[in-house]
């Protein structure tokens, strides 16, 4: 059986994923960004392993997780499956960054690169990852006109540059992202369309297979189209160095 950490499990697919990994016999860890989101988390999921603390929204506390992370001992996988949603106001962080960023693209740079590596690596895009913008020298919405929608569209494709970049220089690990598609959680809202009960199968499966591929990108378990830009080795690097520029770390073997 697996250990498994995951981002973001105090309600919604975060939660669901967690559930369906300790019915299966894995050994969850969990993750809130405070004191009483953990709580929750943990009241909800009882036969977790335990739950981490840490705002992902501050460099500080997102590093202090990843050190939270590593001296529980080595996972498996990790999942990074915390985000902000698309109808955000433009309001910045503790260290003056812009929250979607972030939360959604920053924190799982930050906890990648922090993280002891583990065999597998999975992160949560979204279909709206399509129509994002790969403005790198803007990524704090300050030149252009915020759109939160079109802000959580350029970060839901950072994670997917993320997870390819993580897959061509590190090779030992498998790493993916995924759509989950459009569901009725809080962030997705109650009119949305998807099936709550299947949207988090693909994080399972990503985390439980015996043999998967590293590299992908998948929506209900099949491959998938994504954005072109995700793919090119020069904007893959130009993310990390804007990345390590802002936190101060270097994703290990990106030179």
């Amino acid at each position: 059986m697996a250990r498994i950490l995951i981002t973001g499990t105090a309600d919604g697919l975060g939660r669901l994923a967690a559930a369906e990994l300790i019915d299966q016999g894995h050994s969850v860890v969990l993750h809130g960004r405070n004191d009483v989101r953990a709580a929750d988390a943990m009241a909800a999921l009882p036969g977790a392993e335990a739950a981490l603390i840490g705002d992902l929204a501050s460099i500080a506390e997102t590093r202090d997780l990843a050190r939270q992370a590593n001296e529980s001992g080595r996972f498996d996988v990790v999942i990074h499956n915390a985000a902000v949603g698309y109808q955000e106001p433009r309001i910045e962080t503790v260290d003056g960054l812009e929250h979607v960023f972030a939360v959604n693209a920053l924190a799982p740079y930050l906890l990648t690169a922090l993280i002891d590596r583990p065999g597998r690596l999975i992160y949560l895009s979204s279909g709206m990852h399509e129509s994002g913008d790969v403005v790198l020298d803007d990524l704090q919405w300050v030149r252009r006109r915020w759109r939160g929608a079109q802000a959580y569209s350029d970060s839901k494709l950072h994670d997917v540059i993320l997870a390819f970049a993580v897959a061509r220089l590190w090779p030992d690990v498998l790493s993916n992202s995924l759509d989950p598609g459009w569901v009725p959680t809080k962030m997705g809202g109650r009119g949305a369309p998807g099936d709550l009960g299947q949207a988090h199968l693909t994080q399972v499966w990503l985390a439980t297979a015996a043999s998967t591929p590293s590299g992908g990108y998948y929506y209900h378990l099949r491959p998938h189209r994504t954005h072109p830009a995700a793919s090119d080795p020069e904007v893959q690097a130009a993310f990390l160095d804007a990345c390590a520029a802002l936190t101060g770390v270097t994703l290990p073997d990106h030179s």
